[in-house]
């Protein structure tokens, strides 16, 4: 595989490549979740390029920087099954250079849900994604489902700074449990697990509510706190109906396309979680 660590040389190898690109943005740790949008990119693009960079602007004081799971070797040993032109290793001096001082604000998705409890979060996602984008020059680029505010966000990105990318959201891919895929889960003891599982559960029996018919958003909101209450390890951060375009808080009857979403603690590991609800599929 041809390994990249400076935007110097990715340029020189991006002139010699034409056709269409498919990028995969990684921090890393790679798991199939990840591999999925990979292999999403290998059947819609021609050439498909990584990145694996730990970026630090999305750390808040506090945060897991310094402890995130790293595991290069095994990260290349897993991409080497899949067809991938480069992969983009760049360094923090590389990526922020002495003296860094721009940075990409989205202002109004960032300031809900997420953006509450992590409030450098998205600039340092935006900062980061942009500068990818520009280094790479993609034609698409592939993102999870999972992390479904920072997809909206990169969206609005892409449609406020006039890129030429396509953006292609990609399911969210969860263990045999129903817990959802994140490179964090490492942290879980396998008890943690099995209590994370009703993180999966409350979700589902919020939207067995929504099949039903029910459209009254805090009905489905105090059904998944009652569902998450049930496991006493867990600690609620948040729990969130809102519309799926602005995540605007739905205060009361639910009338269009929604963005179930819930952020939780176990131990020190903070979990999120999430589904899209559309009336007019009713799915």
């Amino acid at each position: 595989m041809n390994t990249i660590n400076t935007i110097q040389d990715f340029r020189i190898w991006r002139e010699k490549v034409s056709g269409s690109i498919g990028f995969v943005p990684t921090m890393g740790a790679l798991h199939k979740g990840h591999l999925s949008l990979v292999e999403a990119s290998n059947n819609t693009c021609q050439h498909t390029v990584v990145s694996i960079y730990l970026n630090p602007a999305q750390f808040s004081l506090g945060e897991d920087l310094n402890t995130y799971p790293k595991n290069l070797i095994n990260d290349l040993e897993k991409l080497s099954k899949y067809d991938i032109g480069a992969i983009f290793l760049p360094t923090d001096l590389e990526m922020y250079p002495l003296n860094y001082s721009t940075y990409v604000n989205e202002s109004k998705l960032s300031k809900v849900l997420e953006g509450k409890s992590r409030q450098s979060f998205f600039r340092g996602v935006t900062t980061v994604v942009a500068k990818l984008f520009n280094i790479i020059c993609p034609t698409h680029a592939f993102f999870g489902e999972k992390d479904a505010q920072q997809l909206l966000i990169i969206k609005k990105m892409v449609l406020d700074l006039a890129y030429n990318i396509q953006i292609i959201s990609c399911p969210i891919i969860r263990e045999d449990s129903g817990l959802s895929m994140s490179s964090r889960n490492i942290y879980l003891s396998n008890k943690m697990k099995k209590s994370a599982c009703i993180i999966n559960n409350a979700l589902g029996s919020a939207k067995q509510l929504l099949l039903s018919g029910e459209r009254d958003s805090q009905t489905i909101r105090e059904n998944i706190i009652n569902v998450l209450k049930q496991e006493r390890k867990l600690k609620i951060d948040y729990v969130s109906v809102a519309d799926g375009e602005s995540l605007n808080e739905i205060l009361g009857e639910i009338q269009n396309q929604i963005l179930v979403s819930t952020a939780v603690f176990i131990g020190k590991t903070r979990l999120i979680d999430n589904f899209s609800f559309s009336l007019s599929t009713n799915k």
